[in-house]
């Protein structure tokens, strides 16, 4: 019962977005401008906020890192392999198939999810992968795509930097854990201010996430999104949990939380890299849908596999 009562608040405000997206209560604008705002502002408040939490603390260890990208590695590859043995399907789209397979929705779901399903135990890990997930992912990403580009190596990374350096999430990250290793708290009006804003981030990302999941056509191509929706809910979180819990050594809240992060549903960068390069987009779109519709039962799954129940 304690999973379900995790579960059903994060999806059920999911489904009052779509709802409210669906009845005309919510236009395209309103969407668009909700999620702006949770990645600028309400996400990067949050994350700051809890990275200067008094209290939080936690071991940097490396098996935690090594679990969750081996499974990534695996799901990734076996996405790209599979799109590959399918007729039509250049480099790109086979790269962009195993990225989908592998990236999860970390803003919108992920960090609910596991606030949720973990509380304090499980914040430094959370943030510590999030961390890396982002401009790592997106790196391997960006270079596979274009390893046969003609532009220089000097060009793609500093175009990469730009990119990440312009994202308020990267931002809040870098400026969270700088604050921590600086011993800055913050207080008063500022804390205020701050705890104001993280406390609209995970009402506001799930809204947003259900009233975007009206453009996605899950008809386009229905195969394929299941292969890579089940490759993201089931292949990558049970070779991470298989990683951390019995080869890698480290704490029971990383494994638990590298799990459930591996569990989230297709993030939405796979479909912004798709409309990028504009390949593979009504696939990428329709398998987000499909990951975010079966995610209810999988998440609840692994969080009873995970004890959380």
């Amino acid at each position: 019962m304690n999973a379900v009562t995790i579960i059903v608040p994060i999806f059920g405000v999911i489904l009052i977005g779509w709802a409210a997206s669906v009845a005309g209560l919510l236009s395209d604008r309103v969407s668009d401008g909700l999620s702006e705002y949770v990645f600028a502002i309400a996400v990067p408040a949050l994350i700051i906020g809890t990275l200067t939490r008094p209290g939080l603390s936690g071991e940097l260890a490396w098996s935690y890192w090594f679990a969750y990208f081996g499974g990534a590695a695996l799901s990734w590859a076996a996405g790209s392999l599979i799109a590959i043995r399918r007729h039509g399907i250049g480099r790109q789209g086979a790269v962009l198939h195993g990225f989908a397979a592998s990236q999860s929705n970390t803003v919108f779901v992920g960090v609910p999810t596991i606030l949720q399903a973990y509380g304090e135990e499980g914040a430094f890990p959370l943030f510590l992968l999030l961390a890396v997930h982002l401009p790592l992912m997106m790196s391997c990403a960006t270079f596979l795509i274009e390893a046969e580009g003609d532009r220089p190596l000097l060009h793609r990374l500093r175009s990469l930097a730009l990119v990440l350096l312009k994202n308020p999430i990267f931002i809040a990250l870098l400026v969270g854990l700088a604050m921590k290793s600086g011993g800055i708290v913050p207080v008063g009006v500022v804390k205020s201010l701050i705890d104001a804003l993280a406390a609209t981030a995970s009402t506001c990302a799930l809204i947003a996430l259900g009233a975007g999941l009206t453009r996605y056509r899950v008809l386009f191509d229905l195969p394929g999104a299941a292969v890579i929706a089940g490759l993201k809910l089931i292949l990558h979180p049970l070779a991470v949990w298989l990683l951390a819990f019995h080869v890698f050594s480290m704490p029971a809240a990383y494994a638990g939380v590298a799990t459930l992060f591996a569990a989230m549903p297709v993030g939405i960068n796979a479909y912004l890299l798709a409309a990028r390069y504009k390949t593979e987009t009504g696939l990428v779109a329709a398998s987000i849908l499909v990951s975010t519709l079966a995610a209810p039962l999988t998440t609840l799954a692994w969080l009873v596999i995970l004890g959380r129940s």
